[in-house]
């Protein structure tokens, strides 16, 4: 946990946004794998950790916004949970951590919501993913299960949003931890893959180094031979000479907050000519868009430059033609990167995008394009200091896209199908960093994960050795 401070501040903040009424946070359950007490690895969610900080199940919490208290709901361990888990903290000298003093059993919730409601408080909650909770607050709040993520929700959502998506210096550190975990699993995996292993090998070594590192993995591995798969998460492949590894992958820490890195690298020691090719244009759009961050600058329109940088480059090597800003206007790009340029991270992988997506990463102003690839872009609106983004272009070739959009007749004023045969077995490049906005520009966070051609060839020289 961070200091008692942290807790009491943020949750002083949102009392201030929301105003009055009683602000419901639910904690994520344990949930079961295959019977009852052979559980999933257990999750908190991550608005509870941001405002309660309790890394552990069942707990649910209420803001009272007009007397400035917090309750927390639980219930203590009996003698037969010791048997099983060990002693463990009392759930008041826990709640003290997070500068909460009352500690009421849950089956009070029902009572407390019902008697606010009868008085004409407003309840506000945010809408629920898991669905042991969309049970609980059914009941608790008398409303249908498919009516729990309405619009009444979105106040608290768009206050949290804009609280949490602004990082402070103690989750910038937490970050540049499960960074420096990162890229030790993106290390380890240009390190260790070698033709005639399986993809699944190479995985194990990248997942034991997060578990070792005393945390886990920010969401599941993508390591793959075909990376045009954008979340290709099937690890049987046998790595052959002259494929290129996309390993999409970040560590968690103990405190959950994640990182989120790609990288592409070769199976042989060296890339070929035509994968250096397109390595080179991937990275430039990379290093342009990170360059372009900063307070201000709309995220959308660092995306379409990206596109642009695309364009012009398969221009340069035959694969598409015509006028470069008519070819991205009409989403023809798309067909070789087909994602949005990022997204917001923190305390989630994709930061709070449970709350909401388009809450997220749209305004009033800057609403999402309908367009295929462009409406795949998770972060559309301005950056603004202490905003942490993925930044992560691609280039990939999709035979069955490609087929498609042939046959279709897409787009074939600025698509050259013919010299996209030589491709088919190409796969999919993608390279990832993410970075911080800062007062006059940005930073990348965590230590340097080699991303250049020479830097990587080095790598898998020594590694094939």
């Amino acid at each position: 946990m961070f200091p008692k401070k942290t807790y009491t501040k943020r949750r002083k903040v949102l009392k201030k946004q929301i105003k009055s009424g009683l602000v419901l946070l639910m904690g994520n359950e344990l949930s079961s794998m295959n019977y009852t007490d052979n559980t999933y690895h257990f999750r908190q969610d991550s608005t509870f950790l941001y405002y309660i900080g309790l890394d552990l199940p069942s707990l649910t919490a209420i803001i009272d916004v007009d007397k400035g208290e917090t309750m927390l709901f639980g219930t203590e361990l009996t003698i037969d949970d010791v048997i099983w888990t060990g002693p463990q903290p009392s759930l008041k000298s826990l709640a003290a951590k997070s500068g909460i003093k009352k500690v009421i059993p849950p089956t009070q919730i029902a009572t407390i919501i019902k008697k606010a409601k009868k008085a004409g408080r407003a309840i506000h909650f945010l809408p629920p993913y898991r669905p042991e909770n969309k049970i609980k607050l059914s009941e608790w709040m008398g409303l249908p299960i498919n009516g729990l993520s309405c619009i009444s929700c979105v106040p608290l959502a768009k206050a949290v949003i804009e609280q949490a998506l602004v990082k402070t210096k103690e989750e910038i550190k937490e970050m540049e931890k499960a960074l420096a975990i990162t890229a030790d699993m993106h290390l380890t995996a240009m390190r260790t893959a070698k033709p005639g292993m399986k993809e699944a090998e190479v995985t194990g070594k990248v997942h034991g180094v997060a578990i070792s590192a005393g945390g886990n993995l920010a969401y599941p591995i993508i390591l793959t031979v075909n990376g045009q798969t954008l979340h290709n998460h099937y690890h049987g492949n046998t790595l052959k000479k002259g494929q290129l590894l996309l390993g999409d992958f970040g560590a968690e820490t103990g405190m959950h907050y994640a990182g989120d890195i790609t990288r592409t690298f070769p199976i042989s020691e060296k890339f070929t000519e035509k994968q250096r090719d397109i390595y080179e244009l991937v990275l430039a759009m990379e290093m342009a868009s990170i360059d372009a961050c900063k307070p201000g600058a709309i995220y959308k329109d660092i995306h379409l430059d990206a596109a642009r940088i695309l364009v012009n480059g398969m221009k340069d090597l035959g694969l598409m033609k015509g006028d470069t800003d008519a070819a991205v206007a009409e989403g023809a790009h798309a067909l070789f990167f087909p994602h949005g340029l990022g997204h917001a991270i923190g305390l989630d992988v994709h930061d709070m995008e449970d709350l909401g997506e388009d809450l997220v990463g749209y305004t009033d102003d800057i609403k999402r394009s309908p367009q295929f690839g462009l409406r795949s872009l998770r972060f559309g609106r301005a950056l603004a200091k202490g905003h942490v983004m993925t930044v992560e272009p691609g280039i990939y070739f999709i035979p069955e896209l490609i087929d498609r959009w042939n046959k279709e007749g897409k787009f074939k004023n600025f698509i050259n199908y013919s010299k996209l045969k030589s491709y088919r077995d190409f796969g999919g490049i993608r390279i990832e960093d993410n970075v911080l906005i800062t007062g006059k520009g940005q930073k990348i966070l965590g230590p340097p994960i080699p991303k250049t051609v020479g830097e990587i060839e080095v790598i898998r020289t020594v590694a094939l050795a």
